[in-house]
């Protein structure tokens, strides 16, 4: 595994893209501008309808829809946090926290929520569709090592921590430090390390923690209290390990914030971050653009052959592998299916992840005759689908061959646009007359100023036109104009589109 992380600022919008061994695993939109609503966040609310029939109530926290919280989304201490909540807004914090009596599991939401009431929640799961942000009021905060789970007591350990020795070393050494009345999650990364880094870790939780609460007395619902990192600072907090070994930026500002980070964090890793300064757009020196474009439509190839059809209905997602033209090495159904189906499985993992579709899939692989092949298969999707950091189960294929998948979504699914307008109408149905683009390229060459020399960005096909043959119709523009005109194609271009900039790579 060799993680990178590659991050585009650009018009006031931040794109994150990881990639693991080059291939593009995750891809994540921010908006600077607008207020987030991403699962972490924690928001001052108001708890607006009681819905006894869903034993839910809506809470106003600022977005367009109301956030759902469920009753059990109370969490058993709700009583400590509304009761810290109300000491906070009238800024009479106690000096330690106090555990009330748990509340039932199977009790009514109108019994402990009224109308009106303010409310301390956290966002669990993102606005999706015409749907809110869902919530909860049992607020945990996570930190590079630990997550900090206040009115608890109890020490967890992450199940991916084997050794049973160092997972007695950091239970003993988490109930050691931690303060009284707050419960931790020790998290995989934590194997290792010292108790400095982990108390040190543990400091910064509890300060933050009591940040949140110290300066809302004046504050009016719907408000964010607390927010949580951007999503380059969160995917370097949750996945820094020895497999990071780049991340690459755009933006001066969002370089020297993950700097500081990871100076913070990881001062060993803080040699891998580097400002991007290369005159083609970040996504497209890294080769992004054009696997978005593999990624993200109905039809998706697997590598060394064969393709996907993935389709989207309210209640679930169906997947269906197809061999296309693809010839195994031997004549024999049984193994060409079965290595299609690895490939199939391989890709499918990556782009569950990477749209991040959540819900019900079903994957209708191609038919196998032998249990022992289809065992085969369900192991190495499973494996595959281990590194997913969202929930997700996995059935067995079926005697059909239909493998089932419930996966966690935690944001509104990915999308781009995939299909091109065509480059004679632009998709408005009616053909013009229009002059080629190659003689509106030759005629912009001719008016510009060639004394700093010319760069022309052009889509691929318009790159290989001008580039064929031996004596290319890039060596006649230098013969005609006597100066060389360097074409580079971008993926990211419309067929028609182009640009002409100067070597200092300003527009002309």
């Amino acid at each position: 595994m060799s993680l990178e992380l590659i991050i585009s600022s650009k018009n006031e919008e931040v794109t994150t893209a990881l990639l693991d061994n080059k291939k593009l695993i995750e891809i994540h939109k921010e908006d600077n501008e607008a207020v987030s609503y991403v699962a972490g966040d924690v928001f001052l609310a108001k708890a607006k309808r009681i819905h006894t029939a869903l034993n839910a109530a809506f809470v106003d926290v600022g977005y367009e829809k109301d956030a759902f919280l469920h009753y059990s989304d109370l969490g058993a201490n709700y009583k400590s946090f509304a009761k810290y909540t109300k000491q906070a807004m009238a800024n009479q914090l106690p000096k330690e926290l106090k555990i009330e009596p748990l509340i039932a599991k199977d009790g009514k939401i109108k019994d402990q929520v009224n109308g009106g009431q303010i409310l301390a929640v956290q966002v669990t799961k993102e606005p999706i569709s015409s749907k809110g942000p869902k919530i909860t009021t049992e607020i945990s905060l996570p930190g590079r090592y630990l997550v900090l789970i206040p009115f608890s007591d109890k020490v967890s350990i992450s199940q991916k921590i084997e050794d049973k020795e160092e997972r007695k070393r950091l239970s003993r050494l988490i109930e050691s430090i931690k303060p009284k009345n707050f419960g931790v999650i020790i998290r995989t990364v934590a194997s290792g390390k010292k108790v400095a880094e982990l108390n040190t870790d543990l400091s910064e939780l509890v300060e933050k923690w009591d940040a949140i609460f110290q300066n809302i007395g004046n504050t009016l619902p719907p408000k964010k209290i607390h927010g949580e990192l951007n999503k380059a600072s969160a995917i370097v907090r949750d996945t820094l390990n020895k497999d990071f070994n780049s991340i690459v930026v755009n933006d001066v500002l969002i370089y020297n914030q993950l700097k500081e980070y990871i100076n913070k964090v990881a001062p060993e890793k803080s040699k891998i971050l580097k400002l991007y300064k290369g005159k083609l757009d970040i996504f497209q020196e890294y080769g992004i653009h054009r696997q978005i474009k593999g990624a993200f439509g109905r039809k998706v190839n697997i590598p060394g052959g064969g393709y996907l059809i993935i389709d989207h209905a309210e209640a679930m997602h169906v997947i269906d592998v197809n061999s296309g033209n693809r010839k195994g090495k031997e004549n024999n159904h049984e193994d060409n299916a079965l290595q299609v189906n690895l490939a199939a499985a391989e890709e499918i993992a990556r782009v569950l992840r990477l749209r991040d579709m959540g819900g019900i899939i079903a994957v209708d692989f191609i038919d196998m005759h032998k249990n022992e092949n289809n065992q085969k298969l369900y192991k190495f999707l499973k494996e595959k689908m281990s590194t997913d950091r969202a929930k997700h189960n996995l059935i067995p294929p079926s005697r059909f061959g239909v493998v089932e998948i419930t996966r966690q979504r935690m944001r509104p699914e990915t999308s781009y646009e995939t299909a091109e307008a065509c480059p004679t109408c632009h998709g408005s149905g009616e053909v013009q007359a229009t002059i080629l683009v190659t003689d509106q390229i030759r005629s912009a060459i001719e008016n510009a100023d060639k004394s700093n020399g010319i760069v022309l960005r052009v889509h691929p096909f318009v790159e290989a036109y001008f580039k064929k043959g031996l004596i290319s119709r890039q060596i006649k523009l230098w013969l005609k104009h006597k100066k060389w005109v360097k074409i580079e194609g971008v993926t990211s271009k419309d067929l028609l589109d182009f640009k002409l900039f100067d070597k200092k790579g300003e527009l002309i």
